[in-house]
This record gives structure tokens, sequence and C-alpha cells, in this order.
């Protein structure tokens, strides 16, 4: 997962930023816009994901919710928004282990399809996608106990959640090689080594 993958989670970034109890709409219509501008074609652009798929589907409920339903019917929305998110982003993610798994979609761009249907490819990939679920599944639990206590919700909306994605970035910068190197595959030009590649 390089810099294509991240820009698949523009959206869900807005959102989080932007969301509070008083603004998740606008937050929701903003990461909806968000997800339909990374639609439009560009040379690297690259194929649909389930990502970018789901970032429409989830933000265009949300905003059509946010739109025809009375305030006092997402009260519990906008108590548990943050968490909602996560929740839904861990379901994707997991999800996909069943089928192509979430971080194969980026990594067969920048992979040779020759290498697409090996154990080790799959190996890699199976491992990345359910580190960065268990981290949206853990972000959205937090989120849910930050709605039952007094104190320490920055701790628990915030500082924790960042902490668990930047470490599974640097998880997913780190594993493949180390996955390569235990089944006995030569290193990758230091160019490419933040990718799954295999």
């Amino acid at each position: 997962m390089g810099a294509k993958s991240f820009r698949g989670f523009v959206p869900w970034i807005i959102f989080w930023v932007v969301a509070s109890p008083s603004s998740w709409e606008y937050a929701s219509g903003g990461a909806l816009l968000a997800a339909l501008i990374l639609l439009i074609p560009t040379p690297d652009r690259g194929s649909l994901k389930l990502l970018d798929i789901a970032s429409i589907a989830f933000f265009g409920a949300l905003t059509i919710a946010g739109l025809v339903l009375d305030r006092d019917q997402l009260s519990w929305l906008e108590d548990y928004s943050q968490a909602i998110s996560s929740g839904a982003l861990a379901i994707v993610v997991l999800g996909s282990l069943a089928f192509v798994p979430f971080t194969e979609q980026y990594a067969r761009e920048q992979a040779p399809k020759e290498i697409w249907e090996s154990p080790l490819f799959k190996q890699i990939n199976r491992m990345l996608t359910l580190v960065w679920g268990l981290v949206f599944a853990v972000s959205a639990i937090l989120g849910v106990i930050a709605q039952q206590v007094d104190s320490g919700t920055d701790w628990l909306n915030w500082i924790l959640p960042i902490a668990l994605i930047v470490g599974a970035f640097k998880f997913t910068a780190w594993y493949p090689e180390q996955a390569r190197a235990a089944a006995g595959v030569p290193p990758r030009p230091a160019a490419s080594s933040a990718t799954a590649r295999s």
C-alpha cells in the first residue's frame, strides 16, 4: 500500500477530522464529495477499488440520512458517528478477506501479474488486511467507550486511533520485506519497498 491507497482514505480522514455532534452532516457531505472527486479518471488513477465503493455508499447513506431524518431521530448518530465510521471500515476491510483482501487490490497495481496467485503474495496481503481491519475495529470500540466515560475522550477518540493508524502504516511498510526474507525471496529495490509485492 502506497500513496494510491492512502488517497483512498481521504474521505474517511475528512469525516474523522470534521465530524462532531453539530457538524457530522457537513462532514459526511464533504467526505462524499471527496470520494466522488477521487473517482475522476487520471493517468495514475488505477481501477475502482472496494474502498472507493464503500466510501460512496457509506457517506452517501449518511448524507441522505442527514437530509431526510429529523435531528431527534439522529441523536445516536451524532454521538457515535466516528465509532460507526470506524466500524464500517472494519467490516469492509475484514470482509474483504473472504474475497480479495483489501490491500491486494492496491498491491496488484504494483506487482507483476504472474505473482498475483503466489502463496507469498496472498499471505502478505491477508496479513496486512487483517492488521488494518483490526485497527479500525479497535478504533470503533474506543469510540464507543469514549461515549461512556467523562474523561479521556481525546485519548479514546483521537490519540489512540491515530497511533494505531500510524502503526498500521509502519507495519505495512515493514512486513512485506520481512515475509519475503523469511521465504528466501531476494529483497526488492529500495524505491518499491513500501509495496506488498512478492
